[in-house]
């Protein structure tokens, strides 16, 4: 059985004596019931695991003492993901796998099509909630890496900033429409960052498209059938993970299924 996994700030790991507080603290004292003695997994978002033994539990507070650290994975591609908000609770399960696929930042987007609509505050509190999400996969699926969930933006915003990914892909239905792998062959080596961008139900607009394309997107086709939002960020991650991490390190072993 596989020990249970918490997240341990970056700052935490060089303190003599570590300690979770706030919902880890909880999650273990009050949903799990571990007590001291108890060994538990920690892990802090930037690529750094180690076990570790629970010395005092209290509902506030778990302290810890780190006993091995685990060997780090190698490094991998940036994927970024650039998500224009879809209704209801989708932009929740879109982030869970995104994370589950390894990507290093999710950009939620509003865009002319987007239904829904956000204030500074409303904005502030989605984004808070999407990060916590995305910690949790991370604890769920056993990965080491967390991705930034970013404050939602308005697409021509985003778009001022000149993302700097070295492969910048938009899912489209247009005919000048390439694959993956049309794309990848267009570059000189293999790249080391990749940021895809992926429209609301009912797609961007014409003019949110161009204004992509010169930006630097390269039109990415899905094949001939017409996605859901959800499906064609999954995809698309799915195909990008592969051919920059899998394809390029044959040594690398792909996910698994948990």
């Amino acid at each position: 059985m596989s020990l249970p996994r918490f997240y341990l700030a970056p700052a935490d790991w060089e303190s003599s004596a570590p300690v979770l507080a706030g919902e880890e603290a909880h999650h273990g004292a009050e949903v799990l019931r571990l007590r001291a003695g108890d060994g538990v997994v920690v892990f802090d978002g930037q690529g750094r695991s180690a076990e570790a033994r629970l010395v005092e539990v209290t509902k506030r507070r778990i302290a810890l003492q780190i006993i091995t650290c685990l060997p780090p994975l190698p490094p991998r591609p940036r994927i970024t993901l650039a998500q224009a908000i879809p209704k209801g609770k989708t932009m929740e399960w879109i982030i869970e796998k995104a994370t589950e696929l390894g990507v290093a930042e999710i950009v939620p987007l509003l865009t002319d099509r987007t239904i829904v609509r956000l204030d500074a505050a409303e904005a502030a509190r989605k984004q808070q909630k999407w990060q916590r999400i995305a910690l949790e996969a991370c604890k769920q699926c056993g990965q080491n890496w967390l991705p930034v969930v970013h404050e939602p933006l308005a697409i021509p915003s985003w778009l001022a900033a000149a993302p700097t990914a070295e492969l910048r892909l938009i899912a489209a239905l247009t005919p000048a429409a390439q694959p993956l792998q049309t794309w990848l062959s267009t570059q000189s080596e293999r790249p080391q960052s990749a940021c895809v961008l992926v429209g609301p139900e009912g797609d961007f607009t014409p003019a949110e498209m161009e204004l992509a394309l010169t930006t630097g997107f390269l039109p990415l086709t899905m094949g001939t059938i017409i996605l859901r939002a959800e499906t064609a960020a999954i995809y698309a991650l799915s195909i990008l993970s592969h051919e920059l991490n899998f394809t390029a390190q044959p040594g690398l072993s792909p996910p698994r299924a948990y």
